[in-house]
Order: C-alpha cells, then structure tokens, then sequence
C-alpha cells in the first residue's frame, strides 16, 4: 500500500515537472509567433496543461481501466472549474474576455452535453472517438484564426517577455514529453493498486486522487496567472483545458481502445455540466470573477467531494 502511494506521488510530482517544462516552451515558441495572451491561454498553454489527462488517460484505457480513463477527464473537468477557478477567483477577481464568454465557455457546455450523451451508455467506441477529435481540430483551427484576426494591423515591436531562443523551447518541449509518459506510468499503476487494495472504485479513484494530480499543471498556470493579473491566460486555460480534456483525450483514448464500463453517474456528468453553464452568468456578471463567485465555487467541489468519499 505504501509504495503504491509512494508511486502516485512521485508520479504526479513527475507529471508536474513534465507539464512545466512543456508549457513554457510551447509558450515561448508562441510567443514567438506573435500569439495573443488569450490565444496562448486558449490554445498552446491550454493543451500543454492537459497533456497530463492525455498522457495518463490513454494509458489507462491500454491497460483496460476505463473508469480511470473516463473519470480522470470528468474529474479533471470538475476541478479546473470549482477548484481551480475558484481558489484564483479568491486570490485575485479575475478580468474575463467577452471573447471567452460568447464563445468559448458555451462551447465547453456544449462538450460537456455531447460527452454525457456519449457516456449514458458507459462505453465510447472508435466512431464516438472520431467525431470528438475532429471537434478538436475544428475548435484549434477556429482559435488560430480568430487570434490572426487580433493580431492583424497590430504591429508588435521586438520579442516579447519570457520567449526563449528556438532550440531551448524545443529541449523544453521534448523534456517535457518524456517526463509526462514516465510519471502517467507511475500514477496510473499506483491508483490502480490502490483501489483495488482498499476496495474504493477505480471511477472515484479517478475522479479525485487521478484528476487533481494530473490537474496540478492547470492549477499552477492560472493561479501564477491571476497573481499577474493575467486573466485572461487564468480562465482561457481553464476553458481550453476543458475542451481538450473532452474532444481530445477522450476522443484520443477511445480510438486507441474503446472504452467500457467507465463507472460515470448522472450526478458526475451533471456536475460537469452544471458548472460549466454556471460559469457563464459568473462570468458576465461584470466580466470578471469576484472572490465570492470563487468561493461559491470552491463551496461546490468540497461538497461533491465528500459526496464521493461518503
């Protein structure tokens, strides 16, 4: 039992170190490419947070554990939300883009929908999983382009903050990569020993103990990110995040290996929703999120976490 928790912690603290190094350097070479804060937010930091969900979700659908591969993604949905938004929200109220709440956060809700639909039957098949990739390649091609469109007659002079030469970026890159796959290996064997030594189920070991660890990336980002009054790359990464977890992780995962009995209920699938519909009046109340929108939000996950654990 030790060592299986010894393994999940080393894991995640593995997944992190691999997250950092990706993060930074996908975001220097956009950076480079004279990207918007909430295009980077959106697109590059985004799936470079997520990598871990990818990393470790893939993984458990090769070893049969669909309900950690399924619960990772809806717990990590959960989290980026209540948890993550929430405690940013209290650390310092973040500026929201009219751009993230006309479009992005309605088509998160819209994931949330179609993911639950997919689920009601506790499986996801191959077809299911290509029509979930082609919705992230058709909301990565909508992003770029409507970062052009900002950028366009906007002339920005010299590098900006924080971008690193080309061959660095890349090393950060391709580091990264290889400490994500050596720390999804460590965490998902760790999990899986461990509910099956103390009888917890693997869909709650997923939902909890999986989605916070490999959620640990998207929280360091955003709370960095509202510390620097970056709200944009705060909530963009969150939203992102939560697209890529749903269209490219899931859809991912079951196209490497359908996923059966993935162990999800209506009240984890609905919370998923709630919480994304719900963001929207926070977030158009004022653009911004206050401190008590975080709180209410923090209020939210203790509650559906002891639900889980009771």
């Amino acid at each position: 039992m030790l060592m299986n928790l010894v393994s999940v912690l080393v894991g995640v603290a593995v997944l992190y170190l691999g997250a950092e190094g990706l993060v930074r350097g996908s975001a220097s070479l956009a950076r480079g490419l004279r990207l918007t804060p909430l295009a980077i937010g959106l697109t590059v930091v985004a799936f470079g947070t997520s990598m871990p969900e990818l990393v470790v979700s893939v993984g458990a659908a090769l070893t049969g554990a669909a309900a950690i591969a399924a619960g990772n993604v809806v717990g990590s949905n959960i989290a980026n939300i209540a948890l993550i938004l929430g405690l940013s929200a209290i650390l310092c109220p973040l500026a929201v883009n009219v751009r993230i709440v006309r479009v992005d956060v309605p088509l998160m809700a819209l994931a949330s929908v179609i993911i639950t639909v997919m689920l009601m039957d506790q499986g996801l098949g191959r077809l299911e999983g290509i029509l979930l990739a082609a919705g992230l390649i058709a909301f990565t091609v909508a992003s770029l382009r409507a970062a052009r469109k900002e950028t366009a007659g906007v002339e920005l002079v010299g590098p900006l903050p924080d971008t690193l030469p080309v061959t660095p970026s890349i090393g950060f890159v391709i580091g990264g990569l290889v400490l994500l796959v050596v720390g999804a290996r460590l965490l998902v064997t760790g999990a899986v020993a461990i509910a099956e030594t103390t009888g917890v189920s693997e869909a709650v070991i997923g939902l909890t103990i999986v989605a916070v660890g490999t959620s640990l990336p998207e929280l360091a980002t955003s709370v960095l990110a509202a510390l620097k009054r970056e709200g944009d790359i705060a909530v963009g990464n969150i939203v992102g995040s939560n697209i890529f977890n749903i269209f490219g992780i899931l859809g991912t995962a079951a196209l490497v290996r359908p996923l059966q009995n993935t162990g999800m209920s209506a009240v984890d699938l609905g919370l998923m929703i709630m919480l994304a519909v719900l963001l929207l009046p926070l977030a158009r109340s004022g653009w911004k999120l206050n401190r008590w929108e975080g709180g209410l939000l923090l209020i939210i996950y203790a509650g559906y976490v002891l639900y889980l654990l009771i």
